[in-house]
C-alpha cells in the first residue's frame, strides 16, 4: 500500500484540490470544516476500482491496471464529481461511491457538532465514514453495512487513509444499539420508510437525515408527553438517488405507473409518486399535484412516532396525509 500511496499522491492532490473547487463553486461546500475534510481525505483510496458503463455491460477499472492510460482514467474518475459503481452482482448495482458532491451537502445537514456521536447506515467504501471521521473524530464514528466483504473492504481503506472508525456487520434498519446513544443518523442508501429501532437509539435533540422516495428527509428527535419518541421534520430542496436498503426494511419492488410520460419525465412528480405509492393510486397523485401547482420536496415532510409514521404535505396534521412503511412499530426485539 506504501507504493500505491507513493505512486498516486501528487497527482491525486492535484485531482482532489480540482473536485474541491469545483463542488465549493456551485453551492454544495461551504463550510470551511467539511472543505478541510473533503481536501485532506484521499478518496482514491477508497476506490482502488470501479466500474462505469461499457459496452455490453460494465468495464471495470483499477489502479493496478498495467496500462498506463486506463491507470489515468481510473484516477481521473476517482476524482469526478459523479457516483461510481463499486460492487456489481449478476448485473445488478449493490453499492457504490456517492457523488461528493451530494455528500457534502448531507454531511452538512446533518449539522453535526464536534463531540456528537454518529451512525453511518451503508458504509459502501467507508469514504463517508472517512470524512466524518476527519470533522469528529474516530471514536465518535460508527458505520453499519450488512455485508462482511463491504464491511471488511471498507476497513482496510480506511486504515490505508489513516482512520479506524467502528466498522459493524449487521443490518442497518436496526441501527446499532450496543454503540448508542447517538446524536445524528445519516443515511447512504434509499429507504422505504424510516426503521423504528432508530428512535430508541438517539438523544433528544438528535437528527436523521435519509434519502427516502427520490429525497432527502431531515427528522429532529424529541420526547413526547408520553415518554415516548417522535421524530419529524421537512425534506431538502434537492433530489437525491441511491442503492436501496437491503435487509430487513428492504423497499418492495413497485410496478410502473400508467401515466403520460410528460409527467413522468418530471423528477418532482416522480418523488411524489413514489412517496404515496401504497396509499394514493397514481392518478390520484397526478390529480393532487396538479391541483397544489406542482409542489416541491421541501413542502413535504414526514412524521414518526406512537408506532406509526406518515408522510404529508405543508402540514402534519392537515388534509393531505399518507401513511408509511409497515403498519406499526414493532414492540420489543428478540
Amino acid at each position: 500500500m506504501a507504493t500505491h500511496l507513493e505512486r498516486y499522491a501528487e497527482p491525486a492532490a492535484e485531482a482532489r484540490r480540482s473536485m474541491v473547487r469545483l463542488i465549493a463553486a456551485d453551492g454544495s461546500l461551504t463550510d470551511p470544516a467539511w472543505r478541510r475534510a473533503f481536501e485532506d481525505v484521499p478518496r482514491h483510496l477508497f476506490v482502488p476500482y470501479y466500474f462505469v458503463n461499457g459496452v455490453g455491460g460494465y468495464e471495470r477499472l483499477w489502479c493496478e491496471d498495467p496500462d498506463p492510460v486506463r491507470r489515468e482514467r481510473w484516477l481521473r474518475g476517482a476524482y469526478y464529481d459523479g457516483p461510481l459503481a463499486t460492487r456489481v452482482r449478476d448485473g445488478e448495482l449493490i453499492s457504490s461511491s456517492s457523488q461528493p458532491s451530494l455528500m457534502a451537502r448531507m454531511l452538512q445537514a446533518l449539522e453535526a457538532r464536534y463531540g456528537d456521536t454518529v451512525l453511518e447506515i451503508g458504509a459502501g467504501t467507508g469514504y463517508n465514514a472517512a470524512l466524518l471521521s476527519h470533522r469528529l473524530g474516530d471514536e465518535r464514528i460508527t458505520t453499519v453495512d450488512m455485508e462482511a466483504e463491504i464491511t471488511d473492504s471498507a476497513r482496510a481503506h480506511l486504515a490505508a487513509a489513516g482512520y479506524r472508525p467502528v466498522v459493524v456487520t449487521g443490518d442497518g434498519a436496526r441501527g446499532c444499539p450496543e454503540r448508542a446513544p447517538f446524536d445524528r443518523i445519516i443515511v447512504t442508501c434509499t429507504l422505504p420508510y424510516i426503521p423504528y429501532d432508530w428512535l430508541a437509539q438517539c438523544r433528544p435533540g438528535a437528527r436523521i437525515l435519509a434519502p427516502l422516495s427520490t429525497g432527502l428527509i431531515a427528522l429532529t428527535l424529541r420526547d413526547d408527553e408520553r415518554g415516548g419518541r417522535i421524530a419529524e421534520g421537512r425534506f431538502l430542496r434537492s433530489s437525491a438517488y441511491f442503492v436501496s436498503l437491503r435487509g430487513s426494511a428492504a423497499a418492495p419492488r413497485r410496478r410502473a405507473a400508467a401515466l403520460p410520460r410528460r409527467v413522468l419525465d418530471s423528477d418532482l412528480f416522480r418523488f411524489l409518486l413514489t412517496l404515496t405509492a401504497d396509499s394514493l393510486d397514481p392518478r390520484e397523485a397526478l390529480a393532487l399535484w396538479e391541483r397544489e401547482r406542482r409542489p416541491g420536496r421541501e413542502r413535504f415532510g414526514v412524521t414518526v412516532g406512537g408506532g406509526r409514521q406518515w408522510a404529508w404535505l405543508d402540514d402534519p396534521a392537515g388534509p393531505y396525509v399518507w401513511p408509511l412503511g409497515p403498519p406499526e412499530a414493532p414492540e420489543e426485539r428478540p
